[in-house]
This record gives structure tokens, C-alpha cells and sequence, in this order.
């Protein structure tokens, strides 16, 4: 591994485990989940500049308008998930792709898709610096999701919409589950399960995310 990615300092691998213990403590319960933070070198998702924060438990800027979700929140999501053991996973919203890396190395098809281009791009370098061969990225509107790829085993969405789009649901797979943060201001967490022509909706905890926004950025 390069000393970019073992880190040094606030950015080693002893550091990396000290985040993953407080992410226990905090009741994330998968070991398959902690390994995987624990591997993926977060700092190299953020500017250099912030990079000695990367394993602190807090949302960091990644310009654009854009944040790197609390490492608490991309655990409990990726956690869920895995609990339906899906094969092709849609996430929504790239953002850094620290995210769609942790998901990379759970599941065997990874899709995902970021409506900003300088994002997109930036993390599509950092993806290949981690050798995430099984992702493949778009530039497109994330709220219309992927349709020519789908149905999906499961989605993800990254991003606050006021109410999830139809157009998401239409993507799930029967037994599929889609996890979200739903809101405005008060945003909560929520798994939507697919049962033939019905959704079941679970809400589960108060979050806070960037909004969804339509449309692309180039």
C-alpha cells in the first residue's frame, strides 16, 4: 500500500481504529462493515487541507456545496443494507466516493450516480487508486436514478428529497430495499421494502443531509 493510502499521524491506521471502536460504541454492530472502515483510507477523499480531520465523527466539506457524511451515518446505512445481502446496489449521489467504496467491497455491482461533473470526476480517480473495479459511474440527475441498468437488489440515496421519487421505487426489485434520508428540515432515515406492487416504509432516525437537487452541473 502507498504511504498515501496507509496515512500517517492523524491519518494512520491506528487513528482509522480508534474510529472504528467509537463507531462501535456507538452501536454499529456489523464486523463486516467496521473491517471495511477500517481499510478504506478516508483521508484521501477530502482536500489535503482537511485531511488530518478525516476520522473525526463529523461531516466535512467537499466543495461544490457538497459534504463528506459523519462516518457514524455511512456506517448505519451501509449496515442496513447489508443486512438484505443484495448483489447490484444503486447509490445515489457519489459525492467524494468514500461511500460507494466502503460499498464496493460488500457488494458485487455497484452503480452510481453524481450530478455534479468535478465530483464525478475526482472521485472516479480515487476509486481507481483503490482498484474498485466493480463500480460503474454516471453523470446524470440522481433523483431519476439509473433505469436502463435497473431493477437493483437495493438503492441508496446520499441526499435529502422531500418525499422519495417514484421514479426510485419503479427501480427496486421485488424484496428490494431502498434506504434514504427523507425531509426538509427535519429529515429522517428511512428503508422502503418492495413487496410485488407495495412499498413498506420504515422510519428509523433523525438525520441531517444535503438536499437533493435535479438537475446536472458540468
Amino acid at each position: 500500500m502507498s504511504a498515501e493510502l496507509q496515512g500517517i499521524g492523524m491519518t494512520s491506521r491506528r487513528t482509522r481504529m480508534r474510529l472504528v471502536q467509537r463507531l462501535r460504541d456507538a452501536g454499529i454492530q456489523s464486523d463486516r462493515v467496521l473491517d471495511i472502515i477500517g481499510e478504506v483510507p478516508r483521508h484521501i477523499f477530502l482536500d489535503e487541507a482537511l485531511s488530518h480531520r478525516a476520522y473525526e465523527e463529523t461531516s466535512l466539506p467537499i466543495g461544490h456545496g457538497q459534504t463528506l457524511s459523519q462516518p457514524y451515518i455511512v456506517a448505519r446505512m451501509t449496515e442496513l443494507m447489508l443486512a438484505h445481502s443484495p448483489s447490484r446496489v444503486l447509490e445515489l449521489g457519489t459525492g467524494s466516493g468514500y461511500q460507494t467504496a466502503i460499498l464496493s467491497r460488500l457488494f458485487d455491482e455497484i452503480y452510481s450516480v453524481e450530478r455534479i461533473k468535478p465530483l464525478q470526476d475526482r472521485a472516479r480517480d480515487r476509486l481507481r487508486q483503490l482498484k474498485s473495479r466493480n463500480v460503474l459511474l454516471k453523470h446524470a440527475d440522481g433523483g431519476m436514478g439509473w433505469p436502463d441498468r435497473g431493477p437493483f437488489d437495493g438503492i441508496i440515496v446520499t441526499a435529502a428529497p422531500i418525499e422519495v421519487p417514484a421514479e426510485l421505487l419503479a427501480q427496486l426489485r421485488d424484496g428490494g430495499v431502498l434506504i434514504a434520508p427523507v425531509g426538509e428540515e427535519n429529515q429522517i432515515l428511512v428503508e422502503v421494502t418492495r413487496r410485488g406492487d407495495r412499498f413498506d416504509h420504515k422510519e428509523l432516525e433523525p438525520v441531517r443531509f444535503v438536499p437533493l437537487l435535479g438537475g446536472v452541473v458540468r
